[in-house]
């Protein structure tokens, strides 16, 4: 009877430590969905880390990536890379010609155009031809348009077209004693030059010589200096090909431009065009419906 006493007490306690602890299923199926749960987790995670990588190294590789940029001076102007290597390769040849008899290096030139004119897009060299944000200035007996600047309502010069602009700005430079220090620097000096503009009293932006570095090292507007001050200098094979590519361009564009007339809108231009009205000023980087008769638009 004491054995059976004993045998059930040990059951009952066997019984009650059993229950104390949490009791686990576990099937094959399970196992198995947790295993494709956890997979399907990795594998999403190494996609997700290939995907970055692969995005990352593919803007790395393709310098071509049509980046835009804002260029802020009498105006501001949002371009992208390819407008302003169409502005070089429109204006290059005047700008060497100019660096030839007046003795200002062609790529201080060519980036003072891109960063006064927006690479020709800015209100001032739309409107006014004016490339350079020359003021009237005493003297000055052509003729002028009105523009916000450093002051409202500012006298700037006007030209008949961009070709008056750039001479008018060599004569600017060489006819001023305050800027003559600048023809005591080396040609191809474009680092001093760009400082000594600055110096000069050219623009009240502390930042501007920097912006003028940065334009002409990007866009290799040095090169430039180097054909005129060597006569044997020749385009690497790499710019070659660069500048027939923008030839063509520019001729398309050419051939793809509309004239504005008197009596046109945003709107009739973009109905003759079959383009929406945003595409067109997205086109031609315009930031309000304002027009001007003899603008030129882009509406390829």
């Amino acid at each position: 009877m004491v054995r059976k006493i004993l045998v059930l007490i040990t059951a009952i306690t066997l019984i009650g430590c059993n229950t104390s602890k949490p009791v686990i299923v576990t099937s094959k199926k399970a196992q198995a969905k947790t295993a494709a749960i956890n997979s399907a987790k990795k594998t999403k995670s190494r996609n997700l880390t290939s995907t970055r990588s692969t995005t990352s190294t593919s803007a790395k590789k393709n310098p071509r990536v049509n980046n835009s940029e804002v260029i802020v001076s009498t105006s501001r102007t949002i371009v992208t890379n390819d407008i302003i290597k169409l502005y070089v390769y429109q204006y290059k040849n005047i700008a060497m010609a100019n660096m030839k008899q007046y003795g200002i290096p062609a790529s201080i030139i060519l980036a003072q155009g891109i960063l006064e004119s927006g690479a020709g897009k800015g209100d001032l060299a739309k409107n006014s031809n004016n490339h350079f944000g020359i003021k009237c200035h005493a003297g000055w007996t052509g003729e002028s348009v009105n523009h916000d600047d450093d002051s409202a309502q500012e006298c700037f010069r006007k030209y008949s077209n961009p070709s008056e602009s750039f001479k008018d700005h060599a004569v600017f430079l060489t006819g001023r004693s305050r800027y003559a220090k600048l023809f005591e620097y080396s040609k191809g000096d474009y680092k001093a030059w760009a400082h000594g503009l600055r110096a000069a009293g050219y623009a009240t932006d502390p930042k501007y010589p920097d912006k003028l570095i940065s334009y002409i090292e990007r866009y290799n507007l040095h090169q430039y200096d180097s054909k005129v001050i060597d006569v044997n200098y020749v385009l690497n094979e790499d710019q070659l090909v660069e500048e027939l590519q923008l030839e063509s361009k520019n001729l398309g564009n050419s051939l793809a431009s509309y004239t504005v007339q008197k009596g046109d809108t945003l709107y009739s231009i973009s109905k003759k065009f079959e383009l929406k009205v945003e595409d067109l000023k997205q086109k031609n980087n315009l930031s309000d419906n304002t027009l001007s008769i003899g603008q030129k638009l882009i509406v390829n």
